[in-house]
């Protein structure tokens, strides 16, 4: 049976950001997860966490100018000396909030420039951010992103991004496997998990179209949940969705699908 985390960007938006902790404990969940906590001291947000007796699942590097469009700083070609500050700071946030795996957005591929020269960088600079996170025994994690939801995301198939985690060539450099933009990239969801169990150290999930919660769209997530515990997968599966309806209504289809939110 899969174990759910539960994203605090996107669920429980009706409360501000401190409160959807208790939110998420009340209703029925162990773990969490959420894109960026920077606005906030790392100690507080650990007191949110440990008053709420609730796990960390991941959470993301600093993706740069987020606000003003920037998806990550790992591809962009002037921005080494910013990647290599943002995997400090995320490090520190993770010692303190005890995160195993965190998740790097890779940034959108300048239209200038060739791949081969974007693929070359993000293999070294993800080989220095892996080599660091290994020596406090953490896994690193990239996702891809379909270029419908984020044109130029430089990483916008599965098969791009296996193949750059076998360029880099580090043991806890894995695979954020996001369901949703895996649909909206290709499809293949079954087979692409199975070939690649071995490189995905996170699931999330969303229906489509509209990515919202499971049932609401085309994606046959009883089977997914099936195949990933035939799989032998034990990771988190976090919630990514956008709510339609409230955010705790939007969390029927756990029982509905005779599933569990611990």
């Amino acid at each position: 049976m899969p174990k759910f985390s539960v994203n605090l960007s996107m669920l429980f938006t009706e409360r501000p950001f401190p409160e959807r902790f208790q939110a998420a404990a009340e209703a029925g969940f162990s773990a969490v997860e959420f894109m960026f906590p920077y606005d906030y001291p790392a100690e507080t947000c650990r007191a949110w966490l440990c008053g709420s007796n609730l796990k960390l699942a991941l959470f993301n590097l600093p993706a740069g100018d987020f606000a003003g469009g920037e998806r990550g700083l790992a591809v962009l070609k002037e921005r080494e000396s910013d990647f290599r500050q943002s995997v400090f700071t995320a490090l520190e946030y993770a010692e303190i909030l005890e995160a195993p795996r965190m998740n790097c957005l890779t940034g959108l591929g300048a239209a200038d420039e060739n791949d081969d020269g974007k693929f070359e960088r993000l293999t070294d600079r993800l080989g220095w951010a892996a080599d660091e996170f290994a020596k406090r025994g953490m896994t690193l994690l990239v996702e891809f992103i379909n270029n419908y939801d984020m044109p130029a995301f430089y990483l916008n198939s599965l098969d791009r991004t296996v193949k750059l985690i076998k360029a880099v060539g580090r043991g806890n450099l894995k695979i954020q496997y996001d369901v949703y933009h895996a649909q909206r990239s290709g499809g293949e969801l079954l087979s692409g998990m199975r070939t690649n169990l071995d490189l995905i150290g996170h699931v999330q999930i969303a229906d489509n179209p509209g990515r919202h919660q499971p049932g609401t769209g085309e994606i046959n997530y009883p089977n997914v949940f099936k195949a990933l515990d035939d799989m032998g997968y034990e990771g988190w599966v976090g919630l990514e969705y956008i709510p339609l309806g409230g955010s705790n209504e939007s969390l029927a289809w756990i029982e509905q699908f005779s599933l569990s939110r611990k």
